[in-house]
């Protein structure tokens, strides 16, 4: 199978190309500036081609020949309008992939309730995969919520406010429930996505087998990174916009990053159903635990023989290896 990767260079794509490669698949790996993929322990592997999602003139390239595209990219993190720079790639995308008789799309999105207002973020997730949808094209979305791994900013921003201080003040939105899941699982559905027999283009929910409120998430990672018992000050009426201000002064993300997933935790991330197991088996190992993705999330990758994708990669953005020995 040939699979196009876009977003190569982010936490998912660069993780999911070894997987890829081990399956058998042949990969195209797309990025802006393929220098950004110099350092990857797989760009030998692979076949790397400059082309941006904004920019429709550079896509037949990346597109040609292509059975199965993923759409690993996203705008968030910039200060700009992210939710119509993702709605002109959704284009793009789909235009690009009918030209190319692509067969096949799959699309990371996010887990999000079926009913009341959304927040920027994932209203601009929802609506790439319904552009997506409505190109014709056989597609599969596959939307998670919290995605435990080093590296991931989920994860990263987890770690960095439970280390942060011993008494952390608590908004509402961090009672809201959240269904994690580890990157491997991740991973493990988007490999699967490339063969599932599909009975139409929709989307599934993954997650993981844990339902916890945010709050029980920080106090869990700092129990299983050894860190003293955090206490929580509830404290009402402070903003997601607030809130994202106040993380980003206790941490070294960028508050235009930690916004929309913190905008995000206004409402309950967990899966509707588990129909995806009718379209692909549970890994082989079962789900993993949040407590046991947190455990991998922190293991010392020099430690282990194989590369493992919760670990840290020295390709992760920079925030990610703060406060580590």
């Amino acid at each position: 199978m040939r699979c196009l990767v876009t977003g190569a260079t982010g936490y998912v794509g660069g993780r999911l190309i070894p997987w890829l490669l081990a399956a058998g698949h042949e990969v195209r790996a797309m990025a802006r500036d393929p220098e950004a993929l110099r350092d990857m322990d797989w760009v030998d592997d692979v076949d790397v081609v400059a082309a941006d999602l904004t920019d429709p003139d550079s896509l037949a390239p990346a597109f040609d020949g292509i059975d199965v595209a993923y759409y690993l990219v996203h705008s968030m993190g910039s200060a700009t309008n992210f939710g119509s720079t993702e709605a002109e790639s959704a284009r793009n995308t789909a235009t690009a992939a009918q030209r190319a008789n692509v067969r096949r799309l799959v699309y990371l999105g996010g887990l999000h309730p079926r009913t009341g207002e959304l927040s920027e973020h994932l209203e601009s997730r929802t609506a790439v995969g319904d552009t997506l949808i409505d190109s014709g094209i056989e597609t599969m979305i596959l939307q998670a919520g919290v995605v435990i791994g080093a590296g991931s900013a989920s994860f990263e921003m987890i770690r960095l406010l439970a280390t942060a201080l011993p008494v952390l003040p608590v908004p509402t939105w961090t009672r809201h429930l959240v269904q994690p899941i580890a990157i491997d699982d991740v991973l493990h559905y988007l490999l699967g996505a490339a063969t599932a027999d599909l009975p139409r283009s929709r989307s599934w929910d993954i997650g993981g087998p844990n339902v916890l409120r945010y709050q029980d998430m920080l106090g869990d990672f700092a129990e299983e990174a050894g860190l003293p018992r955090r206490r929580f000050i509830p404290v009402p009426f402070v903003t997601p916009a607030l809130s994202a201000r106040g993380i980003a002064f206790l941490t070294p993300m960028s508050a235009d990053l930690i916004r929309p997933l913190v905008e995000s935790l206004r409402h309950d991330a967990i899966m509707k159903d588990r129909d995806v197991d009718t379209v692909i088996s549970p890994p082989p190992h079962g789900l993993t635990t949040y407590r046991g993705s947190v455990r991998r999330a922190l293991r010392d990758p020099a430690a282990d023989a194989e590369s493992d994708a919760a670990a840290l990669q020295g390709t992760d953005p920079s925030w990610a290896h703060h406060g580590r020995g």
